[in-house]
């Protein structure tokens, strides 16, 4: 497998060191918008595929370069101070949207896989594929919610995490849907408390970032997760943003089949289904926002 990955910062540095590891990914094209980052990226990973035996060539190039890759990671992000303290992945959206849009010019017409890490990912996801015309995009975010949220609710209730079944999906943001009403233990229905639950999903980026300045494992490994699903290399279910009926990109459960996608969304309640609206309503807002400014 052929590889781009186009951002070097902290979620990118994280994605190479895991495709270096993976041993099913061949060659990694780095691409930055400063080229020192992204030759030293290049330079550290060829030292780690060195030490660990990898077979993964890494070489620096420009997303141009990559229209013959088999997937593409988009993870750029824009200079910006984000001092949000609520809607904070949504507060990238005017800086992060031109580099997107630009991103999609550049790659306009590719016929591989994109995954798309940028926040907010399920407007940019939306405004890459439209604007690339690219078929193949997903976007990384409820991955790390549900694993969150399995992690939390399994401590709560003194049970191993893989007893745990359950969902969370929508936005990845505040406008987040926890499919309390499906979850369940072993096998049987529980009863979920959802605030709790929903600060501490709020709670974790917070933590991750006051400790060691920004999210980048967890992310990273949701990148790994949806590319061995939507390259064939996994079969199973994975949680990705994916474009729904009406237009928007939204996190679901999806089951892949050597490559191939089938959703599988949750039996939601009224009160989720509500939530659901409400997230695909406010995902619409931005994107048109965003459309017009630029």
């Amino acid at each position: 497998m052929r590889i781009g990955l186009i951002g070097a910062g902290a979620v990118g540095q994280s994605v190479g060191a895991l495709l270096a590891a993976c041993g099913w990914c061949r060659e990694l094209m780095v691409a930055s918008g400063s080229q020192t980052s992204a030759r030293g990226l290049v330079t550290d990973l060829e030292d780690m595929a060195e030490v660990t035996g990898s077979p993964m060539r890494v070489t620096v190039t420009t997303p141009q370069a990559m229209g013959a890759c088999d997937a593409i990671v988009l993870s750029p992000r824009a200079p910006f101070t984000n001092r949000a303290r609520s809607d904070v992945r949504m507060a990238g959206l005017i800086a992060n949207g031109p580099l997107i849009v630009q991103l999609a010019r550049l790659l306009h017409g590719y016929t591989g896989v994109a995954v798309m890490v940028t926040n907010p990912v399920d407007v940019l996801a939306r405004t890459f594929a439209e604007r690339s015309g690219c078929e193949q995009v997903v976007g990384i975010g409820t991955a790390t919610d549900t694993a969150r949220y399995r992690l939390t609710l399994a401590r709560h209730l003194g049970v191993p995490v893989g007893a745990i079944r359950g969902h969370v999906i929508g936005e990845h943001g505040d406008g987040a849907v926890i499919c309390a009403s499906t979850t369940t233990v072993h096998g049987q229905p529980v009863t979920v408390p959802v605030q709790r639950m929903r600060d501490e999903l709020a709670a974790r980026p917070r933590r991750i970032s006051d400790g060691i300045g920004r999210t980048r494992l967890g992310p990273a490994g949701a990148v790994l997760d949806a590319l061995a699903h939507t390259l064939g290399i996994l079969d199973g279910l994975t949680e990705v943003s994916v474009r729904q009926d009406a237009g928007v990109w939204l996190g679901m459960p999806v089951h892949y089949t050597s490559g191939t996608p089938a959703l599988r969304p949750p039996s939601l309640d009224d009160s989720e289904t509500a939530q659901l609206a409400a997230a695909t309503e406010k995902l619409h807002t931005a994107y048109a926002r965003l459309t017009e400014e630029i």
